[in-house]
């Protein structure tokens, strides 16, 4: 019997993946227009339906939110019962139903035409109420459902799941929406964390171990020994990062090292620096890729170090 459902899983996600191909295919002037219309607002974007074309709204409006486009998702049969007031004339409609005939959208569809406020149709129907009252319509791809004759929503609300997200994406590249813009509007969590800066993180000021090249290598033990951080920097006078000093140096140069200079010791040009406005995230792949694999990272600005990273700044804010 777990053959078959396998069989019956893989038939579903063949024909959602062959309708998608044909969704894409039949993109063209009308989702341009509506990225158009949805980038010219300058309310909301208010998402809605009814049913399971509803629960899609919901979440389209939910995507648009978090990715830079103010966004509400208004039930159709609460729009009838005065829900209808959290719709403004600066506001764009993106309404989904696949028949495009539900008379519960009949007050939305009203309201829109009556304060010309636009209206983007999702649906399988462009003939249908819906499609002739809207100003662009999206068409769904002509595809079955996966339900067969019991035609349940399952592929068309793919293709809506799916419209909707090409939507969002289009928008927020047409206004250069960022991950920094992005991590705003996402402080919590594990993808909170990956998104801080550095900045964020790191150890400034005098938490920085820093030594000039002629200091001598008692003074930089000291230096390291006092900051933990398993390292000390060695700095030029115009304020520059020379080179690094790490566990490795102070082995190769055992012999005679306290008779030794932080310049004569240091690994000069360390190649693995980051800057204060780059992503924790990218502080972390610096940190672990390509090999050898390092613990601390000296943070730049302009080649002069403003700070330092340990990689239990990382753990400790989530990033790991």
């Amino acid at each position: 019997m777990s053959d078959q459902d396998i069989e019956a899983g893989r038939r579903v996600l063949r024909q959602a993946a062959g309708a998608l191909e044909l969704q894409a295919g039949a993109l063209g002037e009308a989702f341009a227009r509506a990225v158009d219309i949805l980038a010219a607002a300058r309310g909301r974007i208010i998402c809605t339906g009814i049913g399971k074309s509803g629960h899609v709204a919901r979440k389209i409006a939910a995507t648009f939110a978090s990715t830079g486009a103010p966004a509400s998702f208004v039930h159709a049969n609460e729009a009838s019962h005065g829900d209808l007031g959290m719709i403004s004339r600066d506001d764009v409609i993106l309404a989904l139903s696949k028949s495009g005939e539900n008379r519960e959208l009949a007050d939305v569809l009203a309201y829109s035409r009556r304060f010309e406020i636009p209206l983007i149709a999702l649906t399988a129907a462009s003939d249908s109420a819906l499609g002739r009252a809207a100003d662009v319509v999206l068409a769904l791809a002509t595809a079955e459902e996966a339900t067969g004759d019991v035609n349940a929503p399952t592929t068309s609300t793919t293709l809506q799941i799916a419209l909707g997200d090409a939507l969002a994406v289009a928008l927020l590249e047409r206004r250069g929406f960022t991950a920094g813009d992005f991590r705003t509007l996402h402080p919590g969590g594990k993808l909170g964390a990956m998104l801080r800066t550095v900045g964020d993180l790191m150890h400034a000021g005098d938490q920085i171990p820093l030594v000039g090249p002629d200091a001598s290598m008692a003074e930089a033990l000291l230096v390291m020994t006092e900051k933990r951080f398993g390292c000390v920097g060695v700095q030029g006078a115009d304020g520059r990062l020379l080179g690094v000093i790490t566990d490795g140096d102070l082995r190769r140069h055992m012999d005679g090292l306290i008779g030794r200079t932080a310049g004569e010791v240091m690994t000069p040009g360390p190649n693995k620096v980051v800057g204060p406005r780059r992503l924790a995230s990218e502080a972390l792949a610096l940190m672990t890729d390509p090999p050898p694999a390092v613990n601390v990272l000296f943070v730049l600005d302009e080649g002069r170090p403003v700070g330092i990273l340990h990689v239990h700044d990382l753990l400790r804010a989530g990033v790991m």
